[in-house]
């Protein structure tokens, strides 16, 4: 039953929008059961051509420079990643875009190896029955840019007083810039280090050729498997 409904659940987001996510409702159940009034939820998607193409550009520099290219995981990340975790009491982590996609979509909060495992299983899933596409469509729709905040049109509603549709390159440098950490950093009143990271992003962007590398993303010639 599990392996049926999660099949169907994947094939049938590939496409129905979904309304909210594991992760939504898991920071609600919180913020209630905290009586954190503070919290405030925001939401509401766009699809992918309604939002500007510098976001993608900037989440892709910032986040999984490998998307248009792996299958789900970056597994030189992961090897490096590893290896300084055994020398670190920070862990530092590999995620690539599709693996945040399905941990926010169908998981719970955590770093246990069972919800890893899972979140391999909903990857690989995800990666066989979307396109590269979708699973940006849906990143950028769900991904959390501040305390209670999802998707790029409540975060450009929220953070510059304007629609995705209208994100400068340096207004999604920002967002981008608060993706590790959106309830510590904040794309309304920037930190040091989250200017320093938007300026390292920009130049990412510039160097991977400008939004034009994202139009035939399911084309990429050097995608492997």
């Amino acid at each position: 039953m599990f392996l049926v409904s999660s099949v169907l659940a994947v094939v049938l987001l590939r496409w129905i929008n979904p309304l909210f996510t594991a992760f939504m409702a898991e920071a609600q159940i919180d913020a209630w059961a905290g009586r954190d009034s503070s919290y405030v939820f925001r939401h509401s998607w766009v699809d992918l051509d309604r939002i500007s193409p510098n976001l993608p550009l900037a989440v892709v520099a910032s986040e999984d420079q490998k998307f248009p290219e792996h299958w789900g995981f970056d597994v030189e990340a992961i090897e490096k990643a590893y290896a300084l975790n055994q020398h670190s009491h920070k862990v530092r982590g590999a995620s690539t875009i599709s693996q945040q996609v399905a941990k926010n979509l169908f998981l719970w909060s955590g770093r246990s190896y069972f919800r890893k495992g899972l979140e391999a299983y909903f990857t690989v899933l995800i990666e066989s029955i979307w396109n590269k596409r979708r699973i940006l469509e849906v990143y950028l729709n769900v991904a959390e840019f501040g305390y209670g905040t999802y998707g790029a049109e409540a975060a450009a509603q929220r953070f510059f007083h304007k629609p995705a549709s209208r994100l400068t390159r340096s207004d999604a440098a920002v967002l981008a810039a608060v993706l590790p950490n959106p309830q510590r950093y904040s794309a309304a009143t920037p930190s040091r280090y989250v200017a320093q990271r938007r300026d390292w992003i920009l130049v990412q962007m510039q160097a991977l050729g400008g939004p034009e590398m994202l139009d035939d993303i399911d084309a990429y010639p050097n995608r492997r498997r």
